[in-house]
């Protein structure tokens, strides 16, 4: 991958990853735990379910930030946005519709598989899920 397309990886992950713990936190702080259950309730999902989605917003947008496992947090996040796309559907397209449209969801979705496709870019973390064998230049007796 060039130079450039590195940063464009690395300002797209950092992107999503404030995004992802802005989200969380607002349903943490502002919203409050209790909130964000009731919300969720009412929207047809366990309440239980508020705290996965808190912690995987947070947890995931750390990793994002930090450059560590790209590629599977981005993918994983994705269920969470496409609840998020469900939730808002019914108030149209146009995310400054009252209660909020579907286009902001969809859109980090696909952000969210190109951040998958193009990994973490520059200045990541990364540390490999499994350790790969060295090539050695030796022959076979």
């Amino acid at each position: 991958m060039n130079q450039n397309a590195q940063y464009a990886a690395t300002l797209l992950r950092l992107a999503l990853g404030v995004m992802f713990i802005a989200h969380g936190l607002l349903k943490a702080v502002v919203f409050g735990m209790p909130g964000a259950v009731g919300f969720f309730e009412s929207v047809g999902f366990p309440g239980a379910l508020a705290y996965v989605v808190t912690i995987a917003e947070i947890g995931g947008g750390v990793l994002l930030l930090a450059g560590i496992a790209v590629r599977a947090v981005a993918l994983s996040l994705i269920p969470i946005l496409a609840g998020a796309m469900y939730v808002h559907f019914g108030f149209g397209w146009v995310f400054s519709n009252e209660n909020g449209g579907w286009e902001y969801p969809a859109f980090l979705i696909v952000a969210s598989v190109v951040s998958a496709l193009l990994g973490p870019g520059r200045f990541a973390l990364s540390l490999p899920l499994a350790k790969r064998p060295q090539a050695t230049n030796a022959e076979p007796a």
